[in-house]
């Protein structure tokens, strides 16, 4: 049995947690937060629903580190099988449906990214800035690169199949347990299909 997560009421809202969800116990849900089926929220993660409202839609995943946090009033959404990278920033905004958001990158408010958009690592989306569908945003302040081909989309697709996969892993063999102090002979590796970084699909693949 996994353990559950650390889930805090105020003013009498309670999170709420579909299921089929994985919440690792390290993460932090307060107030009005609501993880739909089949999310991933990953250690160390923090969904403050103390002001405004979080919603992760069917399939999301927040990963380690990351904040969701909003303005009072407001919603904070990613969108089915929305896919945020470790040590994100979300702040009342809303992620479209099979967008990602790269790893350390801030989204702020009334900001709206696109369906199947991604927004580079480290990038900054300014209040109010909507990204359109498709659209590859970097910098600081992000600015639209190009439109992503078949194949970059493709890749995202496949990468959030991958988090699927690790919340119902997750939920079914992740156990607290104690460390070894030797390496086993012959240790084991993880028995997952070969996803890969985009630059090292991009070389053996290029489009």
């Amino acid at each position: 049995m996994t353990q559950p997560p650390r889930v805090f009421a105020i003013d009498g809202i309670v999170p709420v947690v579909d299921p089929t969800a994985y919440v690792h116990p390290a993460a932090v849900l307060i107030g009005d937060v609501i993880v739909g089926p089949g999310c991933y929220v990953g250690p160390c993660a923090v969904m403050r629903g103390d002001f405004g409202r979080l919603i992760l839609e069917r399939g999301a995943n927040l990963q380690d580190t990351c904040v969701m946090h909003g303005f009072p009033g407001t919603d904070t959404v990613v969108e089915e099988d929305g896919h945020i990278g470790h040590g994100a920033v979300l702040h009342g905004c809303r992620i479209g449906r099979n967008a990602m958001v790269g790893m350390n990158a801030v989204v702020m408010d009334n900001a709206t990214v696109g369906e199947s958009a991604i927004v580079a690592a480290c990038a900054f989306v300014k209040a109010g800035m909507v990204v359109p569908p498709r659209a590859l945003m970097a910098g600081t302040p992000a600015k639209l690169v190009r439109t992503l081909t078949d194949g970059e989309v493709a890749w995202k697709t496949d990468g959030t199949r991958v988090y699927h996969d690790l919340a119902r892993r997750s939920l079914a063999t992740l156990v607290e347990t104690q460390a070894l102090t030797v390496v086993e002979p012959d240790r084991r590796r993880m028995a997952l299909d070969g996803y890969e970084p985009l630059s090292t699909a991009r070389a053996a693949k290029p489009e």
